[in-house]
């Protein structure tokens, strides 16, 4: 059970009628972030001491997990996502000269030495997706410390250096923000859906950074749905062109997020046709929007 620090307070009003006005370098109109999650190996598993292995994004989703037991077929998708398609996201990204974030489980990386050389190579910047694939909403206090040191740990040890951001791959607890604030050396974290800017709160007297997710322009709604990759281009593309548009006069983020096992088989990248656009749209680490919020809205009275 989860000994709940406090509740969140809620708020649905955010920046209101009138966002803040982001001032994304050279005035640019949005800023796009590519996200790739790299995840494979952390999943739940028989050898992780789990029940049954993690069945989404396989055709045994929906059954009854308590049944299943060890699913070969399924931990096969997932190693298709480690040794082929982050390959291929890599190849994709990199031949583009694009930036981007890593979302990374600290045990995948672990698993996986050349994938993480690769990582560390490419100038991408590693955001923390915790240690492996739990419940964290589930976790202890103590658990979930123990969970956020051990990731920490671990991508210092692979990544060179710690991470700076986190995101838990599962819902995060009430706990999380001020644990991650307790542990320092954070500069955001992005455990939050429900806005396109940046923004701070305080975690007791500490001002701390949220940089929001999406889980609208994130190919996990390809793969749980039919239809073709154009379709999911034209979806994307509509998403972009509403706030590229708005960006006019209120510019916001545009988040895209991928994973090996979603988006790198071959039948799935249809919809990878974005090359470098240059007018009024910063491509752009996670990090590096962290900085710049930092630096040009620093928190009010600071």
């Amino acid at each position: 059970m989860n000994n709940e620090r406090s509740t969140p307070a809620r708020d649905f009003e955010g920046y209101g009628a009138h966002p803040s006005h982001a001032n994304w370098p050279n005035g640019a109109r949005i800023a796009i972030n590519l996200v790739m999650n790299y995840e494979e190996g952390s999943e739940p598993a028989i050898e992780h001491g789990e029940r049954h292995s993690e069945t989404w994004f396989t055709e045994s989703h929906g059954l009854n997990s308590g049944v299943i037991g060890r699913d070969l077929a399924a931990e096969g998708l997932f190693e298709y996502g480690s040794r082929v398609g982050f390959w291929r996201l890599m190849r994709i990204i990199q031949e583009r000269d694009l930036p981007a974030t890593v979302y990374a489980c600290a045990l995948a990386l672990e698993r996986n030495p050349a994938a993480a050389a690769a990582i560390r190579d490419s100038g991408f910047d590693v955001c923390s997706h915790g240690w492996r694939w739990v419940q964290h909403y589930l976790l202890s206090p103590e658990e979930e410390r123990r969970h956020i040191r051990m990731a920490v740990e671990s991508l210092t040890r692979t990544m060179g250096r710690a991470p700076e951001g986190w995101y838990w791959r599962y819902l995060p607890s009430v706990n999380t923000r001020h644990l991650l604030v307790e542990h320092g050396g954070f500069l955001y974290d992005s455990d939050y859906y429900g806005d396109e800017l940046p923004f701070w709160t305080k975690v007791g007297d500490t001002p701390h950074l949220v940089i929001p997710y999406s889980l609208t322009t994130n190919d996990g709604q390809y793969a749980s749905a039919t239809g073709t990759s154009q379709q999911w281009f034209e979806f994307v593309k509509d998403s972009f062109d509403t706030l590229y548009k708005e960006g006019a006069t209120t510019p916001k983020m545009f988040i895209y997020a991928s994973s090996g096992i979603r988006r790198g088989p071959p039948v799935s990248n249809g919809s990878w046709t974005m090359s470098r656009i240059t007018r009024g749209v910063w491509f752009t680490r996670r990090i590096d929007i962290a900085r710049h919020w930092i630096k040009a809205h620093s928190y009010p009275g600071t």
